[in-house]
């Protein structure tokens, strides 16, 4: 079994497709819209099969968690950038074009290299490398 695709709740469906395609290099289906219930989605994916959907509908309601704490539920869901270098250079890219950095690129004690990041609505997300195959 694998997981087939996360979803993400979004008020800007349109910035947020942005933002994963042109940070993380997924591809964009067509949106996908239902009129009677105000619905629309997009289903990104990446090459190798990985997807997120990104949904809209306005009666949705904000998340009231505090996203500079843990709490139960999904907290993250992280995204192989491939190599250490990688790592560094997209975290950097995205401070540099104004998003929020949670954590700096580091060594973790789990055999990862990664850092996470802040996506425009607040979401976080992991960057990552495997360093040690556990």
């Amino acid at each position: 079994m694998k997981i087939h695709h996360i979803a993400i709740w979004t008020k800007d469906i349109e910035n947020m497709k942005n933002f994963y395609v042109k940070y993380f290099g997924f591809n964009a289906n067509n949106k996908y819209s239902n009129a009677a219930y105000l619905f629309e989605s997009y289903c990104l994916e990446f090459s190798d099969g990985a997807k997120l959907e990104l949904m809209k509908m306005p009666s949705v309601p904000g998340n009231k968690n505090d996203i500079y704490k843990q709490y139960t539920g999904l907290i993250h869901f992280a995204i192989s950038a491939g190599s250490k270098e990688n790592v560094k250079a997209l975290t950097e890219k995205l401070r540099t074009d104004g998003y929020e950095i949670v954590s700096e690129p580091e060594e973790t004690g789990d055999g990862f290299f990664e850092s996470c990041i802040l996506d425009p609505e607040k979401n976080r997300i992991e960057i990552t490398y495997v360093i040690n195959q556990v």
